[in-house]
């Protein structure tokens, strides 16, 4: 039980780290490496398209960014616990968190009482819960958005600067094992090996971020928690899931769909929750 806290504590911190290295390096590619040698400045008639794909690029860190911020600004932690209950004796989380009653769990690597906790997010460092549930499903869109944009521009690089075509599909499926072997042998570049590895980064995170957010929500609308999906415990909420995604994502959603900002209001959960009790 130690050392499997010792290193979810670890990995906390982490993958934050990992999370803002992945994202300088995408911006430093991007702006030194790919628009410079896609959209040459010697030719006039690309200058359109390389701001397009500039402001395109802007737009989506920007978000990915500013629901990350978000994120981590509007925690799902109660500001009416400040001393830990005592745990359900039905509790069945065992190791990062202890479940309380109705939906409120005590999170061991937060160290506070979570309201409608869904689950503990490494890359931000806090959990996830009634709060910061739409700018954590926001991120994960953007992250995915701009992970998969980058990796069409990289595969445009490799194209222009290497002479490298992936007409067909198994290119892409032995460009990483056959560019390692020709590394080794120095058939090609460090440079390049890093492109061809990035390139396998931005389609595993953008995959996998655009799939927890489809079941994030799938959750939502059916008014469910990870927490409560994992014990196996069934929804007693009969709203319908128009109301469940208006109750997450707040009324100006349109507006939170372009921009990082407040939608729903949340000043008034923490009494809501403890009247459930």
């Amino acid at each position: 039980m130690f050392t499997r806290m010792l290193k979810l504590r670890l990995l906390n911190a982490v993958a934050p780290a990992y999370f803002f290295m992945a994202t300088a390096v995408t911006f430093i590619l991007h702006f030194c490496f790919f628009i410079p040698t896609i959209f040459p400045n010697k030719d006039t008639s690309l200058r359109g398209s390389a701001t397009l794909h500039t402001v395109v690029f802007l737009f989506l860190m920007f978000n990915a960014l500013g629901n990350y911020i978000m994120t981590i600004k509007y925690p799902a932690e109660s500001t009416n616990e400040t001393v830990v209950p005592v745990c359900s004796a039905h509790c069945s989380d065992k190791v990062d968190a202890h479940y309380l009653l109705n939906g409120r769990h005590f999170c061991k690597l937060c160290k506070k009482v979570i309201l409608k906790r869904d689950h503990h997010c490494f890359f931000t460092g806090n959990c996830i819960g009634n709060k910061n549930m739409r700018y954590f499903i926001m991120f994960c869109i953007y992250t995915s958005c701009t992970c998969l944009y980058s990796l069409v521009l990289g595969v445009a690089f490799l194209t222009v600067e290497y002479s490298i075509s992936f007409e067909n599909p198994l290119t892409f499926l032995t460009l990483l094992p056959l560019s390692t072997g020709y590394f080794f042998t120095g058939t090609i570049s460090g440079l390049q090996l890093f492109l061809v590895l990035m390139l396998y980064v931005w389609l595993g995170i953008g995959l996998v971020c655009a799939g927890f957010c489809c079941q994030q929500v799938l959750l939502v609308a059916r008014g469910q928690t990870w927490c409560q999906m994992q014990r196996g415990q069934l929804v007693d909420n009969r709203s319908p899931w128009r109301t469940n995604l208006k109750d997450v994502f707040g009324t100006r959603w349109i507006l939170g769909l372009i921009l990082p900002v407040q939608t729903a209001e949340t000043s008034s959960e923490d009494t809501d929750a403890h009247k459930q009790d």
